[in-house]
């Protein structure tokens, strides 16, 4: 996928993607099982961070929910999770810390 040339971006693909970040990790399981959408390169790099994004999100959630404090950090994850989704709707690469260089490290992406 490294050195495969970006394909033009629809505004299909960058709802989908905007989807993906928004209303994870449920649209990227969606979107892994629609043959049309997880070839496309937008949506695969997109989709695949947003995975990642919304498992360790979930993970979180369930280990934080045990301090009312702690609580709110998936809260404030999926915050930011709307201003990647919108991001990517704008037609842009986002970086996430850590999960990006890991989403490409395993040819997710």
């Amino acid at each position: 996928m490294e050195n495969q040339p970006m394909t033009e971006v629809t505004s299909d693909d960058k709802l989908w993607a905007m989807l993906a970040y928004i209303l994870t990790p449920i649209v990227p399981i969606i979107i892994m099982l629609m043959e049309d959408k997880k070839n496309r390169p937008f949506i695969r790099a997109h989709n695949a961070q947003a995975l990642v994004v919304g498992v360790v999100n979930f993970v979180l959630g369930i280990v934080l929910s045990f301090t009312v404090v702690l609580a709110c950090v998936p809260l404030l994850v999926w915050i930011v999770c709307i201003y990647w989704g919108i991001q990517a709707y704008g037609g842009k690469t986002v970086e996430i810390p850590v999960i990006t260089n890991w989403v490409k490290s395993q040819g997710w992406a």
